[in-house]
C-alpha cells in the first residue's frame, strides 16, 4: 500500500504514500533560507518520501516561534526558495506556514499577540501576550496569503496552515485561549471564523493546481480547551477547500505531540499510530485525503492503517531525522520498521528538552552534509535544549 500514489483533489499527484511531516530546522539566518536548508532538504529527498513538508516558516520577523525560523514577508528570497525547491526533488514539497502567538518564548518575543491575553502555563518561559485588535487579525490573514503567493512563485507545490500545537490558529480555535466575545470569539463559530479566512484568503490568492492543507489538531487534551467535537465542525466548514488535512493533537502545555507512547484516548491496541480513532471520525465529515502522523514505525502498521481506509498518508517526522533513507527501505522491502529510539529518562520535563534537543542535532548533522550519529548523548541532547 504505501507504494501506491494517490491524487489530490486538486490534480497534484504523489508517487507513494509516505509524507516527510514538518520538523522545525531551525537552520535560518536572520530569517533567510541557507544553504544548510538546502543539503538537509537534499538528504530526505534522496531518502524516498513523496512529499516533504518544511518546518515553520513564519511570516512576521517579529513574531517567531523560535530562533532559526525561516521568515517570509515578501520575495526578497525569491531565489533561495527556489534552489531549497531543487534541492527536494523529486519528491513534492509544500511550505508550512505559521504564526506562534502566544507560543513565542520570551528570549525570542517580549510582546507577543495572541486572541486574548491568556498565558501559557509554563512558569517562566513565556510572557502574558497581548489581545489582536481586528485589524491585526485582517493583516495576519493577508500575510498568511502573501507567504502562500510566494511559494508558489518559488516553486514549492503546496502550502500547509500550522493549525495545531497551540499556535496561533490553534488558539483561535479553542475556548481556553479564546476568550473573545466579537466576531472572532465567543461561540465555537465564531472562534473558527479565522481559519476560514485563512484557507479563503491563500484560495484567492494561488492558482487552482497548487495545494493548500492544514495541519489540525484532533483536540487540545487540556481542560476547558478544544474538543474532537469543535474540530470535526471545523473539517466542516473548511473541508471543501483542501486537498490534504493532518491530524494531529496537543499543546506546549499538553505536548502529546512529543510523547513516545500513545494518547491514552486511542482505543485501538493494534494500531501502533496516533490520532487514527479520530481520523477515522473526520473520514465520515469528508473525502479530502487525509495524513496522520506520530507513532507509525513497522511497514505493517502504515499498510493496516491505509488498507483499512483510516489514512490515506502516513507521516514519517523524527524518524526521518535518524533514517532518513527509511522511505526507500520500507518501499523496497530491505526494512520492515524504524530503528527504536529510546530517549525517555522517566522524569517527563527532562524527556521533552532530550529528545527535542537530540533530534535537533540530528537534523544540523544532515544540513552540515553529515549522516544521523545514534551514539550522540543526551547530555549534549539537554545542552543543546537550553541553549535553545
Amino acid at each position: 500500500m504505501i507504494e501506491t500514489s494517490l491524487s489530490l483533489p486538486n490534480g497534484q499527484v504523489l508517487p507513494n504514500r509516505i509524507v516527510k511531516s514538518a520538523m522545525s530546522e531551525r537552520l535560518s539566518a536572520s530569517g533567510r533560507v541557507t544553504p544548510s536548508l538546502h543539503r538537509l532538504y537534499a538528504h530526505w529527498a534522496r531518502g524516498g518520501a513523496g512529499l516533504l513538508i518544511t518546518g515553520n516558516v513564519m511570516f512576521d520577523a517579529d513574531h517567531l516561534g523560535e530562533s532559526g525560523n525561516v521568515v517570509v514577508e515578501d520575495d526578497r528570497d525569491l531565489e533561495a526558495l527556489r534552489a531549497w525547491v531543487e534541492a527536494a526533488r523529486p519528491a513534492k514539497i509544500w511550505m508550512q506556514i505559521n504564526h506562534p502567538g502566544r507560543q513565542s518564548p520570551r528570549f525570542v518575543n517580549k510582546a507577543p499577540v495572541a486572541p486574548s491575553a491568556v498565558p501559557v502555563e509554563i512558569a517562566g518561559a513565556f510572557v502574558t501576550p497581548r489581545e489582536l485588535t481586528e485589524p491585526e487579525i485582517l493583516d495576519i490573514i493577508e500575510r498568511f496569503a502573501n507567504t502562500a503567493a510566494v511559494a508558489e512563485q518559488a516553486g514549492f507545490d503546496g502550502v500547509q496552515i500550522h493549525g495545531a500545537h497551540g499556535y496561533l490558529v490553534s488558539q483561535f480555535l479553542s475556548p481556553k485561549t479564546n476568550r473573545r466575545e466579537d466576531a472572532w470569539g465567543g461561540d465555537a463559530e465564531r472562534r473558527r471564523r479565522f481559519v476560514v479566512e485563512v484557507v479563503r484568503a491563500i484560495r484567492a490568492r494561488t492558482s487552482p493546481p497548487f495545494a493548500v492543507g492544514i495541519k489540525l489538531n484532533s483536540a487540545d487534551f487540556q481542560k476547558g480547551g478544544f474538543t474532537e467535537e469543535e474540530s470535526l465542525a471545523v473539517v466542516d466548514a473548511i473541508g471543501r477547500d483542501l486537498d490534504l488535512i493532518e491530524v494531529s493533537g496537543g499543546t506546549y502545555e499538553s505536548a502529546v505531540m512529543f510523547e513516545e507512547t500513545q494518547p491514552k484516548h486511542d482505543s485501538s491496541k493494534r494500531r501502533e499510530a496516533f490520532f487514527l480513532d479520530f481520523a477515522e471520525r473526520i473520514r465520515e465529515h469528508t473525502r479530502v485525503p487525509l495524513l496522520v502522523t506520530g507513532g507509525f514505525r513497522t511497514r505493517a502498521g502504515m499498510d493496516d492503517a491505509l488498507e483499512t481506509g483510516a489514512t490515506d498518508l502516513v507521516g514519517l517526522a523524527r524518524p526521518l531525522a535518524t533514517e532518513p533513507d527509511l522511505p526507500n527501505r520500507l518501499l523496497d522491502g530491505s526494512a520492515e520498521a524504524a530503528l527504536p529510539i529510546k530517549l525517555a529518562t522517566g522524569i517527563k520535563k527532562l524527556d521533552s528538552m532530550v529528545q527535542g534537543g537530540w533530534y535537533q542535532l540530528q537534523i544540523q548533522r544532515m544540513a552540515r552534509g553529515e549522516t544521523p550519529d545514534l551514539k550522540l548523548s543526551r547530555i549534549r541532547a539537554v545542552v543543546q535544549a537550553v541553549a535553545g
